[in-house]
């Protein structure tokens, strides 16, 4: 677990709960076993998916992944350990009234499971984003973006801000989602393995739909620029501080790994 866990990574998504918070007027410290549980289900997402049966990756975060070290088995007790010990987390060291963590758990589990990230691995899987650029979208919001809302919605339900700043604010999250999605399938193809810190070109190798199998490389980075235009002109229209939101944007749509 800590091999995994501890190895590096951008710590997007609890950032990104951290800023949301911080830009609603509250202290970012309020949501922080949040935001580091996310932190552990991504990393139990990213140890499963690097699976034999699943992805079939030997390289995580620039060293080799979790099941070539210590085993299949070990590999994936590690993941739904982790999955487990996030749970814990929010139910013992959340600050904040019991409906504040019920709604955070309430948004973790509708974030992995078969709405989420779990359903989006499964078709996934299945191959159903290779029908059309929608169906890829809806994979990949699945897959991808679940998670990503669900950060932004664990620093919501701490602040507590009226429905409408709520809807923004998660109309940006899923904009997020959309352009992480696209830079990683254009990074797959562009980028290097030393950036990435994984193996590059396993989309094509496998025959995975990705905006650029469908789009070609100039489509998805047009679709990236246009993500990012209107992500960015959310945010102009949210309240408070959201230079920590924007900055985050800016590393999302213009990471090389």
């Amino acid at each position: 677990m800590r091999y995994s866990l501890l190895a590096g990574g951008k710590r997007l998504r609890p950032v990104l709960t951290l800023a949301t918070c911080a830009s609603l007027g509250e202290e970012s410290d309020r949501v922080l076993p949040s935001a580091a549980a996310l932190e552990l289900v991504h990393t139990y997402s990213l140890i499963h998916d690097d699976l034999p049966a699943m992805d079939d990756d030997e390289l995580r975060r620039g060293r080799p992944t979790c099941h070539v070290v210590y085993g299949e088995a070990t590999a994936i007790l590690a993941g739904d350990a982790l999955f487990a010990e996030a749970v814990r987390l929010v139910c013992e060291e959340q600050p904040g009234e019991p409906a504040v963590r019920l709604e955070i758990l309430t948004e973790l589990s509708r974030a992995t499971g078969v709405g989420g990230m779990v359903g989006g691995q499964f078709l996934d899987l299945a191959g159903a984003g290779r029908a059309s650029i929608e169906a890829l979208r809806a994979v990949h919001a699945l897959k991808t973006g679940c998670l990503i809302r669900c950060a932004v919605r664990c620093g919501l339900a701490v602040a507590g801000p009226d429905d409408a700043v709520a809807r923004d604010y998660d109309a940006f999250a899923q904009e997020l989602g959309l352009g992480f999605q696209i830079v990683d399938d254009i990074l797959d193809v562009e980028g290097s393995s030393a950036d990435m810190g994984k193996e590059t070109g396993s989309d094509a190798r496998s025959g995975t739909a990705t905006y650029v199998s469908l789009l070609g490389a100039d489509g998805a980075r047009e679709a990236a620029a246009a993500s990012r235009e209107r992500a960015l002109e959310i945010l102009d229209g949210l309240p408070g501080d959201t230079g920590d939101l924007r900055a985050i944007a800016a590393l999302i749509y213009s990471r090389r790994g």
